[in-house]
């Protein structure tokens, strides 16, 4: 979709005095009814044109402003990443453009006139890369956007603690210069001017402020380990309430965003897991004792994710966590009525896709609501809960309906040493489950992420060309407690492969797909797992697609450590990645293994790459091509890590077609 609607729109009116039952005709006015998926039909769909499946939604993670007025969100526009601001009453809109060369981060309102927007580029440090982030303000009235927090020579700039209600000023934590430790500055988000708030502290490379903007605990490293220190209010000293060795295992030990101190008390909240089932659960915390209290909220199986409260309240407001897809807990009453009625009108009428509420003013009358599935891309709508009217805001592909596409399913399958592993599985539709060409498709990260089972266009794209499609939720994922991620440290290139691997067989085993006809494709680190399956086990793939892939993980590690915030952190990392120090990150990188490769490959990189460096692809095909293997390099002008145009889109899924029809074609 190439526009946003305006006031204009078709609106469905909602009782919300009825339970919002009315909302079912939402679901059937606003997309086609979709049947559920058959086994089989009588014949394989028609093939859905390149040209429909690249078109990038014109707008993704929507955010409105405090007053409910605006919405800024993600815009795909001309190729690059912009942020849009949007008036859903008057259809007026307007773009804001952080930099050509830089790469959004993240972005959030700061009052209702000002949006912070977090950038990042690689820079040089040295003999090589290195991350950098900024933080840049934007003031909607005049449109003047400025660099907030001064020159520093950090490579971390946008660390914001806390932002005023009125988006008036900030509390940034950053470093003058990249061997010091950073200080914490109240910034007035107008002049950029700033005024310290707590100084540098010998060691402390992490602060945390309550609601109230006050800094009241750090986190301090030395060479015998760790410190925690916290303190009540401003006017304390801060004392060490927690201190350990490196390698002790303790829940402060690896401090981070997901908690919550609240003005005036010692109280609040974490996620932390529950020793009993090994997931991460919803506790209330005292920072002063570092005591847990009750366990508030947990789900089975997966972790909790994030959770929100009242504005400069410790009343819970939600938390989310994903099962077989992104959900939501809604400890207000209110939200809760709205999204059980959005939920049983959307169960009703659409099967397969689901209502999720993304986005929500701060009085809680107006929020944004996601409609979308597994095999729909989906749209957002404006519902106002004092007149109940639903307002389409934008639609992410028009072209494409659920019922051209299939839904994906959540399943799960055992590797070769017993571990449990989470999959989703998209079978391609008109075809008999039987004897399939497979493609297995790794996800990115890889620690800490996991597909969730929404839209995923390469899924549907390789399933309406005749392809089962795999993708494997390894050891080391995130969300499935700390067991399984701690399973997947070290075995990056190592059991983590084998995973996907025994969900290849797994698969055999059912007689649902050809052994003989996979191949293995995938981005980042799917990207990197694709390049190493293919030489790790070449007797198992046919041919191996990567974008923006990782061949050169001692390289990389270097980049990593670049970004790295503390020598903790960095040293975490590495044993993440590589388990036992004296491991060789050498023997599971594809660059120093070019002679082993007996399989085709296609590869496409962005030249603008700012998470894996654009080297990792380049330097690997020139490897290739000096040794004579078989493989074919689509560099990607201006192009980051990811797919900014619909034209770059589309030349990676042409290139994926014709390379997989050669290779392992589908019947």
């Amino acid at each position: 979709m190439k526009s946003v609607c305006d006031g204009k729109a078709a609106r469905v009116l909602i009782g919300v005095a009825a339970a919002l039952m009315p909302m079912a005709a939402l679901a059937d006015a606003a997309s086609p009814a979709v049947s559920a998926p058959a086994a089989a039909v009588s014949s394989p769909p028609e093939k859905i044109p390149t040209t429909v499946f690249s078109q990038l939604p014109f707008i993704s993670d929507p955010k409105l402003s405090p007053d409910g007025k605006q919405i800024a969100a993600r815009v795909a526009l001309n190729g690059k990443t912009l942020i849009g601001i949007f008036d859903p009453f008057t259809g007026k809109s307007r773009m804001l453009n952080p930099g050509a060369k830089l790469e959004l981060n993240w972005f959030r309102w700061a009052g209702n006139n000002r949006v912070l927007i977090s950038v990042g580029e690689i820079v040089s440090w040295f003999d090589d890369d290195a991350w950098s982030t900024r933080l840049i303000a934007v003031d909607l009235p005049t449109g003047e956007q400025r660099f907030i927090g001064g020159k520093t020579e950090g490579f971390i700039g946008d660390d914001v603690l806390w932002v005023d209600p009125e988006g008036k000023t900030v509390l940034l934590s950053y470093r003058a210069t990249f061997f010091s430790p950073p200080r914490v500055s109240e910034i007035d988000l107008a002049t950029n001017k700033a005024r310290q708030v707590q100084a540098p502290r010998y060691g402390v490379f992490k602060w945390v402020a309550d609601t109230s903007g006050a800094v009241r605990a750090g986190w301090q490293l030395d060479r015998y380990g760790w410190k925690l220190l916290y303190r009540a209010n401003e006017g304390e000293s801060f004392r060490i309430v927690a201190k350990a060795a490196y390698d002790a295992d303790d829940d402060d030990a690896s401090f981070d965003d997901v908690m919550r101190i609240y003005e005036g008390s010692d109280e609040g909240y974490r996620i932390l897991p529950n020793e009993k089932t090994g997931n991460d659960a919803l506790w209330r915390y005292n920072f002063a004792t570092r005591q847990p209290g009750e366990m508030v909220f947990e789900v089975p199986g997966v972790d909790i994710a994030d959770f929100d409260t009242q504005d400069n309240s410790a009343d819970l407001y939600a938390a989310w966590f994903t099962t077989d897809r992104p959900r939501a807990h809604w400890f207000d009453p209110e939200l809760a009525k709205v999204q059980e009625a959005i939920d049983k009108a959307v169960s009703s009428a659409v099967g397969d896709r689901a209502a999720t509420i993304v986005s929500y003013s701060r009085d809680h009358k107006r929020m944004l609501v996601r409609l979308g599935g597994s095999n729909d891309p989906g749209r957002y709508y404006l519902f106002d809960q004092d007149d109940g009217v639903m307002q389409l805001f934008a639609q992410a592909n028009e072209k494409l309906k659920p019922s051209q596409l299939t839904a994906t399913r959540y399943t799960r399958y055992k590797a070769r040493d017993g571990l449990e592993i989470p999959a989703y599985l998209t079978l391609p539709a008109g075809r008999n489950a039987s004897n399939l060409p497979l493609v297995i498709m790794p996800h990115g990260g890889p620690f800490g992420i996991r597909d969730d089972g929404t839209y995923d266009v390469e899924v549907q794209f390789l399933a309406n060309r005749g392809y089962v499609v795999l993708q494997p939720e390894y050891r080391g994922s995130g969300g499935f407690g700390k067991a399984f991620g701690e399973k997947g440290q070290g075995q990056w290139g190592r059991a983590m492969q084998d995973d996907l691997d025994d969900g290849m067989d797994w698969l055999a085993k059912q007689g649902t797909i050809d052994p003989k006809r996979v191949c293995i494709v995938g981005s980042s680190y799917g990207g990197y797992a694709a390049l190493w399956g293919a030489i790790r086990n070449p007797e198992r793939y046919r041919c191996a697609a990567s974008f923006a892939g990782i061949s050169d993980l001692k390289r990389q590690m270097r980049f990593w450590d670049n970004m790295s915030g503390s020598n903790k952190a960095k040293s975490e990392w590495r044993k993440t990645v590589k388990g036992d120090d004296t491991f060789d990150l050498a023997a599971v990188s594809p660059l120093y293994a070019v002679d082993k490769l007996t399989v085709p490959l296609l590869m496409m990189h962005g030249d603008e790459d700012q998470r894996v460096p654009y080297s990792q692809s380049k330097l690997y095909a020139e490897a290739l091509a000096k040794a004579g293997k078989a493989y074919e390099f689509i560099a990607l002008k201006d192009e980051g890590h990811g797919f900014s145009s619909d034209a770059n889109l589309q030349l990676w899924l042409d290139k994926l077609d014709a390379f997989l029809a050669k290779y392992n074609p589908a019947p």
